[in-house]
């Protein structure tokens, strides 16, 4: 299979203040590249007003699947300066880079002056002004794809299924200013690479993060939904609302975070799968209720879609600062799980995954996404079908002497549905007896300590607990949305003859010693990379595994994404 690199991708980046529709230019080019046959990545940025603020699109294009936004862009469509400003550490350019700017926008800023960009001035805005309904944002999307050698014809489909429903004016309008943008850069030096599709093999999906975490919770069988929208995890909310209704679930908008976990504690003990989507704020919030799940060995799922904390923090932003709650926020001893999508399509079976371990091994289970994979689109091949399943291991009416807390093989004992015959129990948080009688007796207390950490510890999660790559005596290993630059980073170094492996996380808690032991067998000098300030993945590594001598870290914050430049620089025998 191709692999995306630099030089058969390319960058492309929209910017403009509020209303100009940046984000409406990104989606639409990303559509008509994947309508052209091509991969691609669409990562979004913002300020944290609601709305009038600064926003880019970000997009990389490639016939190779795409992972990682590139380490420069090849072509910014400012709309304004003002955004570029906003955005400049976050826009990276260098001397191969084209930025297309009004010829009324001013002087350029000293960030692109400095990186040797070259800027083309174009009468966008009177262009836009001349067509009736016309819209610089469709000057420039035409200007981007004559610039990149995306076809017209596939432009206008796109713009016929998106602004259709607004009239055949609007869409008439749309098409003008495409073309006008196409005009204008007729006689502009071309970027030195354009898009060259690669064969389309089966069916490829364009699909977000949120939206594939929700129907990877439908599919996994949850029929319940308790939330309240936060930023950046409302969509996972909005796109499961009318589906859930299709599938004969229902979702509820609860009055804050503290009413939705427990209403989905609620739910799942009357028997349905259960889950809320939430972001850092959120799930502090129901620390104490994830407790009572554990406790009590009630299923249930939260997706946190983690952002730049702490408190209200950067809202728009990714960050992946959550990990050191996800881990350690509930108080006592209290097993859960914690599991972590690798990529914007994997978003889709870990949601899955979890719910199936939830109801399998009843307990609390959080799946860490972030804002970069969540709010993030990308043309990707179909995710595979798992045959993974909601599946609760249920006591029948009349079970003799039930106990619903008795201690087993497993580890697991059978829920009683509320209402069975002969399988009444108590179902809370204090500490019981295997029948659920309240007791603070140290022997009961021990027996049900080791009953809910056996079983997650005993549990055969197989080869889904971590995606490991490659082999050698260099190592990256990460989790989450750094995995994608990752991952080109250690095919860039292959390429160039170096053995690395990649080893990325899906199962973060419980933790698995024997198979990291096994994953970084003959390593010799280790890389963790990680988007936190403090370290946090690198000291839960430190806590749970035995890490090679010369373990060395990249942990840098958000907003700034990590890039494979700067992974590939530092385990290069030339860096």
């Amino acid at each position: 299979m191709d692999v995306v690199d630099s030089e058969n991708s390319v960058s492309v980046v929209f910017s403009g203040s509020g209303g100009a529709g940046a984000m409406t230019a990104g989606q639409i080019f990303l559509d008509a590249t994947a309508k052209a046959g091509f991969y691609g990545l669409m990562t979004r940025s913002m300020g944290p007003q609601i709305r009038g603020g600064e926003a880019a699109a970000i997009l990389r294009i490639s016939a190779a699947p795409v992972g990682s936004l590139d380490d420069r862009y090849d072509l910014l469509v400012a709309f304004d300066w003002d955004s570029v400003k906003r955005f400049a550490a976050e826009l990276p350019l260098g001397p191969r880079s084209l930025v297309v700017i009004d010829e009324e926008a001013g002087d350029a800023p000293d960030t692109v002056v400095a990186s040797g960009a070259r800027i083309v001035r174009l009468p966008m805005e009177g262009a836009a002004d001349a067509i009736p309904g016309g819209r610089v944002n469709m000057v420039g999307v035409g200007a981007a794809a004559a610039l990149t050698g995306l076809a017209t014809d596939q432009i206008d489909t796109v713009i016929v299924a998106m602004l259709g429903r607004k009239g055949d004016e609007a869409v008439e309008a749309a098409r003008a200013a495409v073309r006008v943008g196409q005009q204008l850069v007729e006689t502009v030096e071309p970027l030195g690479k354009t898009l060259r599709p690669g064969q389309t093999n089966g069916e490829r999906w364009n699909i977000s993060g949120n939206e594939a975490a929700g129907l990877g919770a439908i599919r996994g069988g949850v029929s319940f939904v308790a939330a309240y929208p936060i930023t950046p995890a409302t969509e996972i909310l909005e796109w499961m609302a009318p589906v859930l209704e299709q599938t004969g679930g229902q979702l509820v908008q609860a009055e804050d975070e503290l009413a939705s976990i427990n209403m989905i504690i609620g739910s799942s003990f009357a028997g349905a799968p259960s889950m809320t989507a939430t972001s850092g704020p959120g799930l502090s919030l129901m620390a104490e209720s994830l407790g009572l799940a554990v406790a009590s060995e009630i299923p249930v799922v939260v997706v946190d879609v983690m952002r730049g904390g702490p408190s209200t923090g950067i809202p728009t932003k990714s960050e992946q600062t959550d990990l050191a709650i996800a881990l350690n926020g509930l108080h006592g001893d209290a097993p859960h799980l914690v599991v972590a999508p690798n990529s914007v399509a994997d978003c889709l079976s870990t949601t899955q995954w979890a719910v199936h371990l939830a109801e399998a091994l009843q307990t609390a289970a959080l799946v860490l996404s972030d804002q970069s994979l969540g709010q993030s689109r990308v043309v990707a091949d179909r995710p595979a079908d798992l045959a993974l399943k909601a599946e609760r291991l249920v006591a029948a009416a009349g079970t003799p002497d039930y106990r619903r807390y008795a201690v087993t093989e497993s580890g697991v004992s059978p829920m009683a549905i509320p209402g069975t015959p002969g399988l009444a129990h108590v179902a809370d948080g204090l500490e019981h007896t295997e029948k659920g009688t309240p007791s603070a007796a140290a022997a009961e207390h021990m027996r049900q300590l080791d009953k809910r950490a056996k079983k997650l510890d005993q549990f055969d999660y197989g080869p889904q607990w971590a995606d490991i790559e490659g082999d050698g005596p260099k190592a990256i290993v990460t989790w989450g949305s750094v995995t994608g630059p990752a991952r080109e980073a250690m095919t860039r170094l292959r390429a160039q003859g170096e053995r690395v492996r990649l080893i990325s996380l899906r199962l973060l808690l419980p933790a698995r010693p024997q198979e990291m032991a096994a994953a970084l067998d003959g390593v010799e000098h280790l890389l963790v990379v990680e988007q936190s300030h403090s370290r946090q993945f690198y000291k839960y590594l430190r806590a749970n595994y035995d890490l090679p001598a010369r373990t060395e870290v990249i942990a840098k914050p958000g907003p700034l994404p990590i890039r494979p430049g700067e992974i590939e620089e530092r385990l290069s025998n030339r860096g």
